[in-house]
């Protein structure tokens, strides 16, 4: 039997305050939280979840693993995240269709254009 996908773990300079960014930002609630962790999913008993844990470094080299939105109005999340606190940021992605920007620590994530049926 394969494995069950738990949850992704995110370093974190500030764990809490970075889980509560991410669970605004993907309608998340927070399932568990303890001094050197905190957990958000999409409820409480769905997999997987973010799981962010304190480094005492900052973020400084582009993601080697990343997380890609795909909303229904690419133009109005951007600018929802952005003014959450997200930034947009430049990796080398040239013109492309999506948007690259960074959370409030620096990790980069991508808004995708919507699907159109």
């Amino acid at each position: 039997m394969p494995s069950t996908w738990e949850q992704v773990v995110v370093d974190a300079e500030d764990p809490a305050r970075l889980a509560r960014w991410w669970a605004e930002a993907l309608g998340y609630v927070i399932v568990h939280e303890e001094p050197d962790e905190i957990e958000i999913r999409r409820t409480p008993d769905t997999l997987p979840g973010l799981l962010f844990t304190p480094v005492p470094e900052a973020k400084t080299v582009k993601n080697r693993l990343h997380i890609d939105l795909r909303p229904d109005d690419q133009e109005a999340e951007v600018e929802r995240l952005v003014d959450m606190g997200a930034r947009p940021v430049d990796i080398g992605q040239h013109d492309v269709s999506w948007v690259v920007l960074a959370d409030p620590e620096g990790n980069e994530f991508c808004v995708l254009s919507s699907k159109r049926a």
